[in-house]
């Protein structure tokens, strides 16, 4: 089983430009907490959106109001896979990546031809090279203390989302590298917090989830509702989430 450990902050780059990092990170642990994927009520889907969506779970590393309000891209999502692992997981990533748009409703994303296009990318490494490529090529500080095995990374803006960066280790076993892929691809999208209360999410410490699930399905639709847009606050937002929801089901129903 599999616990992450994450901060969150929001740094202030210009004025009127408020960039969101994330970064999430996993080690290993043990939890008692049931599975239960598909056993829940459309108010859990609910509570679950805005747990995830609004709010950054340390909060006193947050600035201002960006880290609470909507957070999802609104240009293609153009994504780089690079595969640096001796264990080549490239086909597993690519074939997640792809199969997005399908699963999710208003999601426009295509992978990219060159890095320079893209505007996610998604690091595959080994475990020993986990810290240099974090330090050297997603955060561009060789003084880092970069802990755990994965990470996302999430610049932010009212205007909506500028790019992602995630960082996969490939060779400690096919559990935590799944449960990783989905974890980190799922929140360089937009909903970026975890919460322990939703038992039926990858966006919990204490769940083993390793595939998209079918709540999570229902909040990444909900978020890409194209009647949700960047930068709204979940005030905002509250007046339209039943019929986010009942758009969701359709398509995850589908």
């Amino acid at each position: 089983m599999h616990r992450a450990s994450k901060l969150r902050w929001v740094m202030a780059g210009f004025p009127f430009l408020c960039l969101l990092v994330l970064l999430s990170v996993f080690t290993v642990t043990t939890s008692t907490r049931p599975a239960l994927a598909n056993n829940f009520q459309d108010s859990e889907v609910i509570a679950g959106f805005n747990k995830t969506v609004f709010g950054a779970e340390i909060k006193s590393l947050s600035w201002g109001s960006q880290t609470n309000r909507v957070k999802k891209y609104v240009t293609p999502v153009k994504v780089w896979i690079d595969n640096r692992s001796k264990l080549n997981r490239l086909k597993t990533v690519r074939g997640f990546v792809t199969d997005l748009p399908s699963q999710i409703s208003g999601l426009s994303l295509y992978l990219a031809r060159t890095p320079k296009e893209a505007n996610f990318r998604i690091y595959i490494v080994d475990a020993a090279d986990y810290q240099r490529t974090v330090q050297d090529e997603v955060f561009h500080d060789s003084q880092m203390d970069v802990p755990g095995q994965c990470i996302v990374r999430v610049l932010s803006r009212r205007s909506g989302i500028l790019r992602s960066d995630a960082v996969i280790v490939s060779d400690q076993g096919l559990s935590l590298f799944r449960r990783c892929m989905v974890e980190e691809i799922l929140q360089g999208l937009g909903p970026v917090n975890d919460d322990k209360s939703l038992n039926h999410s990858v966006f919990n410490d204490l769940t083993t989830f390793d595939y998209f699930t079918r709540y999570d399905r229902l909040i990444l639709n909900m978020l890409y509702n194209p009647s949700v847009k960047p930068g709204m606050t979940q005030r905002q937002v509250n007046p339209m989430v039943g019929n986010l929801l009942q758009y969701a089901k359709q398509v995850v129903g589908r």
